[in-house]
């Protein structure tokens, strides 16, 4: 797998991905799995820090062609039941290992699929388990990503009600016709809707989800967009460059000969770069790769603890934790991932462990995405001058203009920023570079 993130213009092509994890995927294996369940069943240090929980429901209305997550569009509510009844055991299972035992989330995050495709009896039942598995004491946000299709006013109000903090509105283009040319479940009408009712219950954050480079897409389409993101006033806003793994509908009409039908990575990272400049204007501020906030008091908690390494949990099928040193990912299918919870297992398909100066790269390269480094904490934490360890491809892309490394500081241009996935690979230890990613 290539990332098409280089610095020429350039087709998207099969294959594109942008960086989540290091080491990458691939090198994740079955075979790590004891060391990681022998370290769960050892208490945590005492200086372990945050913890949080992550809840892949991977149920939707309809596959959009160009999503490539775990995600199923066939299940009845007798098979949804089966599977939140597994989440639920998993978690338990989960929680009384002495690693994770008694500790109090600071967060959780509830992605998909579509969390809000379930009803309303179907959440309550999800929120009634967790809470009897968790304490919710130290929780300090809930993010829970919807379709606006989905979001009836009484979701909204129960949803508000269960403490979700954080709704993110899954909109990715206001056009009708290009929301069904992409086969998106909703409909353009829906967005205005749904945002109203969840404005009036008042969220403490409303984020609003966009795709650069969807099929149809193009200059005047994507001006108008931001234009209406811009008069609603989300408290943040993602705008994703679109990516083609192997797995998505439209990599696999391109592998039958079809010609890309999105824009290539110029024209998609102008996009994104005009939207930050409109979203600035208005009051926004840049806080990564893909996401402007309304504030700097505007926080998104799970991307500060991913990015800074702290414990996550992450239940359901296909779902990835860090914990305790170690990645790992559940049963990718959700008929080996419930088989295996009901037999009272962690149902963990591969892992693996990570030593200190590849813990440091990851961190290093995730932080890299939000286009700030601040390196006296990783001095602090690791007791290693990344300005020192990193030194040849710092000078390199200094001198290409994709950053500036300043005396206690990193910092990422604009342009370093919007193409940081062809940037991040250079980081990477030697034996990881030009791998397979996932």
């Amino acid at each position: 797998m290539t990332s098409a993130h280089d610095d020429k213009p350039s087709a998207t092509e099969v294959g594109n991905y942008f960086i989540s994890n290091y080491p990458p995927y691939s090198f994740w294996n079955e075979t790590h799995v004891p060391a990681l369940l022998e370290r769960l069943e050892q208490a945590p240090p005492t200086d372990v820090g945050p913890f949080g929980v992550y809840l892949h429901l991977p149920f939707c209305r309809k596959r959009c062609d160009f999503c490539y997550y775990k995600v199923y569009t066939d299940k009845n509510a007798k098979e949804i039941r089966a599977y939140l009844d597994a989440l639920l055991a998993e978690a338990e299972h989960a929680a009384s290992r002495p690693y994770i035992a008694g500790r109090r989330p600071v967060l959780f995050y509830f992605g998909g699929g579509t969390p809000s495709y379930l009803s309303i009896a179907q959440l309550d039942e999800l929120f009634t388990g967790l809470r009897r598995i968790f304490s919710f004491d130290a929780t300090e946000e809930i993010t829970f990503e919807c379709e606006p299709g989905t979001l009836q006013e009484s979701k909204i109000a129960w949803l508000r009600e269960a403490g979700v903090t954080r709704l993110s509105l899954g909109v990715e283009n206001f056009d009708p016709e290009i929301l069904e040319v992409n086969n998106r479940a909703h409909r353009a009408k829906e967005i205005f809707t749904a945002y109203e009712k969840a404005r009036s219950v008042d969220f403490p954050q409303l984020n609003l989800d966009l795709i650069s480079g969807m099929v149809g897409e193009n200059d005047a389409n994507w001006r108008d967009c931001i234009a209406k993101t811009i008069a609603l006033r989300p408290d943040s806003v993602t705008i994703y460059q679109m990516e083609l793994p192997y797995n998505t509908t439209i990599s696999r009409r391109m592998l039958d000969g079809e010609e890309a039908p999105v824009a290539d990575w110029e024209t998609k990272r102008r996009w994104t770069k005009e939207a930050f400049a409109e979203l600035e204007k208005a009051g926004y501020i840049i806080s990564a790769t893909n996401t402007a906030i309304l504030g700097p008091d505007v926080r998104f908690r799970y991307r500060e603890a991913l990015f800074g390494g702290v414990d996550l949990l992450g239940l359901g099928v296909s779902s990835f934790s860090h914990l305790g040193g170690f990645h790992a990912q559940n049963e990718h299918q959700i008929g080996p991932y419930v088989d295996r919870v009901e037999r009272g297992e962690l149902p963990i398909l591969r892992a693996l462990p990570l030593p200190d100066d590849e813990r440091l790269i990851r961190e290093f390269i995730l932080q890299m995405k939000v286009g700030l480094i601040e390196t006296a904490a990783f001095r602090e934490k690791f007791g290693v001058d990344v300005t020192e360890r990193f030194a040849e491809p710092l000078a390199k892309h200094a001198a290409e203009g994709h950053l500036r490394v300043e005396p206690e500081r990193i910092v990422l241009s604009r342009d370093g920023l919007l193409a940081v996935d062809g940037l991040l690979p250079d980081y990477f230890k030697e034996e990881h570079r030009g791998a397979r990613y996932a």
